[in-house]
């Protein structure tokens, strides 16, 4: 008889596809209260029995009838249980969700479930009068919904992992729990990729390796909007901390550009700059798109003027004619405020430098070369990036549903940060059940409508 595989709280598909990918079948049952959800989540499980329920109403055991469950996925809602809510108030309703797991292990008693959330749960407790945590009595529930757990016959274990570490290109933390009924023992995956790439383990991928380059955006300057004046301080802060002051700058477009990440969250002091290095796995991606990629065009520095006649502009002596006027007042109003800047009668290899014309640039040094400012480019990551940087295979559809109905691109993003790293989930699925592996996933056929209206197949 078949055994069935169900994914709880399947949101937009990423614990089902990661489960797929390590068992070449899908999920048979698929729940989630989202309609929107369901709609990502059915595109790319055509075969799923998909339950548009509250995860608490839905009567499993109907749909299950007699047949056996082997396996489980269950990620409740983790908000309420985040430190990134900060000191807000916590929804008591999504706090509970756990126990929704109870409800149903005890309906219909699965061989393996396999839990993922926030590494906070394992604070869960009761909530004061002003919805927030009641310190004393820390991690009280998370202790009653495992003890409930075992009562029903099950083994547990948790562990916290990152994503990265099993070769993700996100470093994505959360808590892994592991029950199982069935008499194997629980096994946790051994990690494939570290940070160094030492110890025989291969080094963590960079997210700048999935960036569509091919598309920069446009220039900071000369905007018919003006950008806000906290995302330029983020680009001048962020220029400083990850090219010039970097050893290892991420270089692209034929060594014409350097390129870094910022992120659109409140910087706590002045000269912070909230962002990452592009030779990194990309941090968490949450359900709205905080992530701009700044590309910074540079070209080289001529100090010496040999071979270049040094009454002519600047723009002139470099390769083309940028926004050097336009960067000196960047720089200057940006980064030289609150005590940043140094002054302009340094050496050349210092933050800021003065030429001869009088305009204020920032000096790098690249293998041995020195290079100036000459453009920034800005734009958003595109959803497409966000998904294989989350994991996902680069066939997963979050564009359209099944009638070829748009998603817009808010809804794209938000099912991306609130999916399972699909890396994960494979992962721990072959760990531990790989008994039900029926062979190897088969790739979605890759469909684009042409401009000419017709759609072509790859």
């Amino acid at each position: 008889m078949h055994e069935l595989i169900i994914d709880c709280f399947a949101g937009g598909g990423g614990a089902s596809v990661g489960i797929e990918m390590a068992l070449g079948r899908p999920v048979d049952i698929a729940i989630n209260h989202d309609p929107q959800a369901i709609r990502m989540h059915a595109v790319n499980h055509p075969s799923t029995l998909h339950l548009t329920e509250d995860i608490f109403k839905v009567d499993l055991k109907k749909y299950v009838s007699d047949r056996k469950v082997a396996l489980m996925w269950a990620s409740p809602d983790c908000t309420s249980h985040s430190k990134a809510k900060g000191g807000k108030p916590r929804e008591k309703g999504l706090r509970i969700l756990p126990w929704a797991v109870y409800k149903h292990a005890k309906a219909i008693l699965p061989d393996v479930i396999i839990m993922e959330n926030v590494e906070e749960i394992q604070d869960w407790g009761p909530l004061d009068d002003a919805g927030r945590p009641i310190k004393e009595r820390k991690g009280e529930d998370y202790r009653k919904f495992i003890l409930a757990m075992k009562s029903l016959n099950y083994n547990f274990d948790c562990r916290v992992l990152v994503a990265a570490d099993y070769g993700a290109p996100t470093t994505r933390k959360r808590w892994y729990a592991i029950f199982r009924r069935d008499g194997r023992p629980i096994i946790w995956p051994e990690p494939t990729h570290s940070k160094t790439g030492d110890k025989g383990k291969k080094k963590w991928l960079k997210c700048g390796d999935y960036i569509d380059w091919s598309d920069l955006g446009k220039t900071i300057f000369d905007r018919k909007r003006p950008l806000a004046e906290a995302t330029m301080r983020r680009i001048a802060n962020g220029y400083v901390k990850y090219v010039v002051n970097n050893p290892d700058p991420y270089i692209v477009e034929d060594k014409r550009a350097a390129a870094f990440l910022i992120q659109y969250h409140g910087e706590q002091k002045a000269g912070e700059s909230r962002g990452q290095l592009l030779t990194e796995p990309i941090k968490t991606i949450d359900t709205s798109n905080r992530y701009g990629l700044v590309t910074a065009f540079i070209t080289k520095f001529y100090k010496t003027c040999i071979g270049q006649v040094c009454e002519e502009p600047l723009h002139t002596i470099t390769t083309s004619p940028g926004h050097f006027g336009l960067i000196s007042a960047f720089l200057i109003k940006y980064y030289g405020s609150g005590g940043n800047c140094q002054t302009l009668d340094r050496p050349l290899d210092t933050i800021t430098t003065k030429d001869r014309f009088g305009l204020v640039n920032a000096v790098t040094n690249i293998n041995g070369d020195q290079y100036i400012l000459k453009d920034v480019f800005l734009r958003m990551l595109k959803p497409e990036e966000l998904k294989v940087m989350q994991g996902f295979p680069k066939d997963y559809i979050i564009d359209r549903d099944s009638s070829w109905r748009p998603y817009p691109t808010s809804e794209q993003v938000a099912r991306i940060g609130n999916s399972v790293v699909p890396v994960m989930a494979k992962a721990l699925a072959k760990a531990n059940c790989l008994y039900l592996r029926e062979g190897e996933r088969v790739p979605l056929p890759m469909i684009y409508v042409q401009q000419s209206g017709q759609i072509a197949f790859a």
